[in-house]
């Protein structure tokens, strides 16, 4: 029951992946606006998305770990060019894309930066949600924002929370058990 649940999961959160951004380059096309999209945040999932998929291809991960990444990679492209259109000069979108390619090579250049970009993916991520917040903040408006690719976001992420609970678990056993450990007194 178990395995049938993670092979659900995996293939969901798989084509959930394969569509993820196409609500939101829908939404981008429809207002030809970029309107309420951050370019910082944009930017940063790019690069976590990068680095991530750098990692696994690097270190021989089977393909199913990390396939989603090259279609949310070519997405965010997608919408990275629509969010430059609609700005008004596609051209900018050049030394971005440039720097992307660039990092492709760079992070394996040595084991260390592709193991330290690893590490920060985490905190890339969340400045990439935290970028896309601000904007929203600052503009109060939400404009050609798409909720339903946010949800789809959402949704790739809940499957992590058993991880979490269970890691929250786990640690609190082990405090308990640290807890309630008896000293055992050497007599000689």
């Amino acid at each position: 029951m178990e395995a049938a649940l993670l092979r659900f999961c995996n293939w969901s959160t798989l084509a959930v992946c394969a569509a993820l951004k196409l609500p939101q380059i829908s939404a981008v096309l429809a207002a030809r606006s970029a309107r309420g999209v951050s370019l910082s945040s944009l930017l940063l999932e790019l690069a976590g998305f990068l680095v991530f998929l750098r990692y696994q291809c690097h270190y021989g991960y089977p393909p199913l770990t990390y396939l989603e990444y090259p279609i949310l990679i070519a997405q965010d492209v997608i919408l990275l060019l629509c969010v430059f259109h609609f700005s008004g000069n596609v051209k900018q979108a050049a030394p971005y894309l440039a720097v992307l390619v660039c990092s492709w090579f760079i992070l394996t250049l040595q084991k260390w930066i592709l193991d330290l970009a690893m590490n920060l993916c985490t905190f890339i991520s969340a400045a990439s949600k935290f970028a896309q917040l601000q904007c929203l903040w600052k503009t109060r408006d939400s404009g050609a924002v798409s909720a339903l690719t946010w949800s789809l976001s959402a949704y790739t992420c809940a499957i992590l929370i058993r991880f979490v609970i269970m890691l929250a678990l786990n640690i609190w056993v082990t405090a308990t058990v640290l807890r309630y450990r008896k000293t055992v007194i050497k007599t000689e």
